[in-house]
């Protein structure tokens, strides 16, 4: 057993089972709350700056803001990130899926102190937990529209392109961002993908001398009948057959115009 595994046997009794669902009771607490007027959503941004001049709550309640969007889409966002977050959960146990979120918002917090003055996101909850579904289970199919069915690796791999793109053109604080949404997933699957990615080169090769093997063991179509050189074991030469010889004997380039014409071939019966 690791010593990973040791420590997480320790620390199991203090897991915090079904996080999703409180995340997710959260969040729609605090839109219902705003919508009707009892919540300011501005006081539970985390900014740095404010949080650490009296408004400590911030460090904490920035976690329980859902997306800033039409309502349809924030009760559909909270519903995947409820489905891929208890699967999660009950794929790895309760406690390496706490691990994962806590990792996330230690670096959006940490990060966040770079630029103390600009509201940091929760971006690490919902895109976090969703590339690391993506990963494990590459095969789900997710319905756009209701309609399309696409596998939620490719969903995944956009998501990847969208933020390589805009940590490229975005500025320190959209780059503090990503990295905080996306650096739990780093950490805990950078091994994983580098393992992947050697055993896919192992394979490759396995397969290429498997079809080296293949190629050599199959029965050459042309072998010159002097020097005995096949199309297999001189692919690069032209062979051409003699119309002098009985049976249109099969000659290299090199023995085409240089060798000693067979006028018959010897009767079986003979």
């Amino acid at each position: 057993m690791s010593w990973f595994n040791k420590i997480e046997r320790k620390l199991e009794p203090f897991a915090i089972h079904n996080l999703t669902l409180y995340l997710v009771i959260g969040q729609t607490f605090v839109y219902l709350s705003a919508m009707i007027g009892l919540l300011d959503r501005s006081k539970l941004l985390l900014v740095p700056a404010m949080a650490t001049n009296g408004e400590p709550w911030r460090l904490i309640s920035f976690v329980f803001i859902p997306p800033n969007a039409d309502w349809l889409f924030i009760a559909f966002a909270i519903y995947l990130f409820y489905l891929f977050g208890t699967s999660l959960e009950e794929h790895w146990g309760a406690l390496r899926y706490n691990l994962f979120l806590l990792t996330g918002y230690l670096l959006t917090v940490g990060l966040a102190f770079i630029t103390p003055n600009i509201a940091a996101t929760n971006l690490f909850i919902g895109s976090a937990v969703f590339l690391a579904f993506a990963y494990l289970f590459p095969d789900f199919v997710m319905y756009i529209f209701f309609i399309i069915p696409v596998k939620i690796k490719w969903l995944g791999l956009l998501t990847w392109l969208g933020y390589a793109y805009s940590f490229y053109v975005g500025g320190w604080s959209t780059r503090f961002a990503i990295l905080g949404g996306v650096g739990n997933f780093l950490l805990f699957f950078t091994r994983d993908i580098i393992l992947s990615i050697k055993q896919g080169r192992r394979r490759m090769q396995s397969q290429a001398v498997k079809f080296g093997r293949q190629n050599d063991e199959r029965e050459p179509r042309h072998v010159c009948h002097v020097c005995g050189k096949t199309d297999i074991s001189n692919p690069e030469l032209d062979f051409r057959y003699c119309s002098k010889c009985a049976s249109d004997q099969c000659y290299c380039p090199e023995h085409l115009r240089a060798h000693e014409h067979v006028l018959n071939i010897p009767d079986a019966k003979s």
